[in-house]
């Protein structure tokens, strides 16, 4: 008989892990809209444009890795943090090679990247539950569809390691294994019903944050295009 039948709920017979993907999809999906992103995997825009990009990534990951030393002992948050995701060092390596050495001179935050700022210094500092909502949205991402990405960037602008780093996990030797251990984390989280439904609305208000990044970007798009 199905475990259905037998009066459990949906919510009941799937783990967290699989109902945040199902209950933040349609928040993806949206994301992935963006014609910046489009452009740029295909090659359709110069490595200042990628440099834009990868400029606001670095500033939400200094706020998101900067409140993860913040829960370095928290019983929620502590298993989620391994320094094999750490990605600031990356970013500032891809930066150097895009723009040179006096690249911290030449990025600063648009205004949706101020408001995901913003969000992450209200919440994820001190919230250990909201901290794992970010984290799990940026790195479950970055050992995903960031590979994806990655071999897109390889065939459009020729990069191989320099300029890619960001995407690199060298300390991650079978993704997938670490992803399912991530997930199973997720499932034993001490969360409460109220709990997963608040990660759950903070997850999908990190993809509307992300969102509004690439909008920013897209409507200086102009001057990014391969002329």
């Amino acid at each position: 008989m199905d475990v259905l039948d037998q009066g459990a709920t949906v919510d009941e017979v799937a783990g967290f892990a699989e109902r945040i993907k199902a209950e933040t999809d349609a928040a993806h999906r949206a994301t992935e809209q963006s014609r910046f992103v489009g452009d740029l995997l295909g090659g359709k825009l110069t490595k200042d444009g990628y440099a834009a990009l990868l400029a606001q990534t670095y500033l939400v990951y200094e706020a998101l890795e900067r409140a993860g030393e913040s829960h370095a002992g928290d019983p929620l948050a502590a298993p989620f943090i391994a320094p094999e995701l750490i990605r600031l060092p990356s970013l500032a390596a891809d930066l150097e090679f895009l723009l040179g050495p006096q690249w911290r001179e030449e990025i600063a935050a648009t205004p949706a990247t101020a408001r995901y700022v913003a969000r992450l210094e209200e919440v994820a500092f001190t919230s250990p539950a909201d901290f794992v909502a970010h984290h799990y949205l940026r790195y479950m991402g970055d050992l995903s569809g960031g590979q994806i990405i990655r071999r897109m960037l390889e065939r459009a602008y020729g990069y191989e390691v320099d300029g890619l780093r960001f995407y690199i996990f060298d300390q991650i030797a079978k993704p997938k294994v670490f992803k399912d251990e991530y997930r199973a984390k997720l499932d034993q989280a001490p969360l409460d019903a109220e709990e997963q439904a608040r990660f759950i609305a903070e997850v999908n208000l990190a993809y509307g944050l992300n969102g509004a990044l690439f909008a920013d970007l897209e409507a200086d798009i102009d001057r990014y295009l391969v002329k």
